[in-house]
């Protein structure tokens, strides 16, 4: 058994079918599938927004599960959009509110899929069905974070890791323990800087909270620990950790895992010898990115990257 993992596409539709070309699947029968009848692929998520065609990348998408040649986890901008898409049970108000700065994160998908449209309900009834993670016999695939506590707690609550109407409600709702732990895996743990230190995002965002490299055992400054800060050498604040800060690295002797979220760019590189993201900012100018894993393999070898 061969699978092909690619992470966050964000509407590129152009960008995953040239993917899937140079990793040798040919679109059939209404389908893009491979002509070894053993291979196929695990999507990490985050399909929607940034790029322009987020319909077709759903319907290519969704036709390959359909098909049985793929399977996919659900991205935090999956989860943002049921929360956008969906109103709470008791006050009618959106679950994620239509502000200023989240109708501008996801304009793309709603010039294809306006508010209250037909076409957005039943996009966003297939995104409920998606699950928040995989295992297979020799990997594991997630968005953000494998953290085997929020799995714990998100199972007390989730029927096969995935979220059914009232699942939807508790996790967008930030006193109920499902939150917290959808948040981390779906979105990536988060710790807040000391003395009210700020950054600003790539997007322009100011943030007090820093995403942390869950996959590294021995970080021991904010440098080490950070994800995502554009330059964390002036915008974090020097010295060592305060001491614990809340979160388990992924444990040495685990899987090997597959994740995105991450808006990597340059060289492409391993996060640990058995931890991989796979999004190199594709949803923007960067390259759609895949991972070839055969059954029985127990290393990750970046000669089995395909960049698109």
């Amino acid at each position: 058994m061969i699978r092909d993992i690619i992470p966050d596409i964000h509407g590129q539709a152009d960008k995953l079918t040239g993917l899937l070309g140079r990793l040798g699947y040919r679109e059939t029968r209404g389908t893009w599938r491979h002509p070894d009848p053993g291979r196929s692929v695990v999507f990490l998520g985050d399909f929607i927004d940034r790029g322009p065609e987020n319909a077709r990348v759903l319907r290519i998408v969704r036709s390959m599960i359909d098909a049985g040649h793929a399977q996919a986890v659900m991205g935090n901008h999956e989860l943002n959009a049921i929360h956008f898409h969906s109103r709470h049970s008791s006050s009618g108000a959106p679950l994620r509110a239509h502000s200023a700065k989240n109708l501008k994160q996801h304009a793309r998908f709603l010039v294809e899929h306006p508010i209250g449209s037909a076409a957005a309900r039943e996009a966003i009834d297939w995104m409920k069905s998606l699950p928040l993670w995989l295992e297979f016999p020799g990997f594991r695939a997630i968005h953000a974070c494998w953290d085997a506590r929020a799995m714990a707690e998100a199972e007390r609550h989730l029927n096969h890791a995935r979220l059914d109407d009232q699942a939807v409600e508790w996790s967008a709702d930030p006193a109920h323990p499902l939150y917290r732990a959808v948040e981390v895996l779906a979105k990536g743990p988060e710790v807040p800087l000391p003395d009210g230190t700020t950054f600003t995002d790539k997007d322009g965002h100011v943030r007090g909270e820093i995403r942390v490299a869950w996959w590294k055992p021995e970080a021991h400054s904010w440098q080490d620990i950070a994800i995502s800060v554009p330059d964390p050498e002036a915008q974090l604040p020097a010295g060592p950790l305060p001491g614990a800060i809340g979160f388990e690295p992924y444990p040495a002797d685990a899987k090997p895992v597959f994740f995105g979220h991450y808006w990597l760019t340059g060289k492409i590189m391993l996060q640990a010898p058995n931890a991989l993201c796979l999004d190199y900012s594709a949803g923007k100018d960067g390259p759609l990115v895949a991972y070839t894993f055969e059954e029985g393999a127990t290393d990750l070898d970046l000669r089995n990257v395909t960049v698109g």
